[in-house]
């Protein structure tokens, strides 16, 4: 099903709660990593002959050893794959009141496999780099450390120990036990009804204060100079607000008018400008000012009233 008919049914059954949506829309997915530790604590005795520098416990102290250097580039391209991978993963998807789960669209799921196939070969790829250069960051840790330097904690090879998987765990309750006990049944329907209802409103609440700190980081930008001299404005404060209209009109369950309404005005307010127009014409930056501080009073109206919203809205 495509987005444009998934979001019209979505629109065209108003009978059925924003949550309900999210759960016959809505597939849950769990992005997860196992990762070679590069810190270790130090021994019992270590952290006595340390604690003796001070003339402390060894108990009182907390203490560790750095296995490798992080900011070795070879490292720092591993790492930066993870952090591009949960990005994307974050950026397609709506949280869940599930640890490490997330609630990605039917029609997106297919797609979000491939991109993350694509991030578990890189991952492979860089992975294989950093083995490349493994010796001589264990040679310079060894110089390092000194006689903290323990070769048991080096693994002979890192084939295996940076991993990225992702699966789609069953959050629904179980079919069977609506012969074993019906009761339970019910009580287990509707405990996950209810973390649907917490999910909407997680989703609500990033996605009003994503809005705030992006209209709030434009404005800034457009408020004029900083210590006498014009502040820098990147062609990004422009573009992430685009980047932001684009997922919320692919993740937006219509649970909030007023939320959808401030979308729009925002959206408006920045179409068709060009951050090089904002940077050459002082006045326009003033008109762009004005209408988002509007935008912002909103807001910030919209996130005071949120608390009661929900107690309103809560089914007894």
């Amino acid at each position: 099903m495509s987005t444009s008919t998934i979001e019209s049914h979505m629109a065209t059954v108003p009978h059925q709660s924003a949550s309900q949506r999210l759960r016959r829309k809505m597939v849950p997915m769990r992005l997860s990593y196992s990762w070679f530790g590069t810190r270790k604590s130090l021994s019992r005795e270590q952290k006595s002959q340390a604690a003796s520098a001070f003339g402390a416990e060894g108990k009182f102290l907390c203490a560790g050893k750095k296995l490798i250097d992080t900011n070795d580039p070879s490292f720092r391209a591993v790492t930066s794959i993870r952090g591009q991978a949960t990005t994307y993963f974050h950026g397609i998807s709506l949280a869940y009141p599930e640890a490490g789960v997330r609630l990605v669209r039917e029609d997106d799921v297919a797609r979000v496999n491939t991109r993350l196939a694509a991030y578990r070969q890189d991952l492979s790829d860089a992975v294989h780099q950093l083995e490349m250069q493994y010796d001589t960051l264990r040679d310079a840790a060894r110089e390092r450390l000194g006689s903290l330097f323990d070769e048991k904690d080096y693994p002979n090879h890192l084939a295996g120990l940076f991993q990225m998987t992702w699966d789609h765990p069953n959050i629904e309750p179980p079919n069977y036990l609506r012969q074993l006990d019906p009761e339970l049944y019910e009580q287990e329907c509707l405990r996950v009804q209810a973390r649907f209802d917490e999910a909407v409103q997680l989703a609500e609440a990033g996605f009003m204060q994503e809005l705030s700190d992006l209209v709030a980081h434009l404005s800034e930008r457009l408020s004029g100079e900083s210590d006498g001299r014009p502040k820098i404005f990147r062609d990004s404060a422009v573009t992430n607000l685009s980047e932001f209209f684009e997922r919320f009109r692919r993740l937006n369950i219509q649970s909030n008018g007023e939320l959808d309404a401030l979308v729009d005005r925002a959206k408006q307010v920045v179409q068709g400008v060009e951050p090089q127009t904002l940077r050459d014409h002082a006045d326009v930056r003033r008109q762009i000012s004005d209408q988002l501080a509007e935008v912002t009073s909103s807001l910030d109206q919209l996130l005071i009233d949120r608390p009661r919203r929900n107690i309103l809205r809560r089914p007894k």
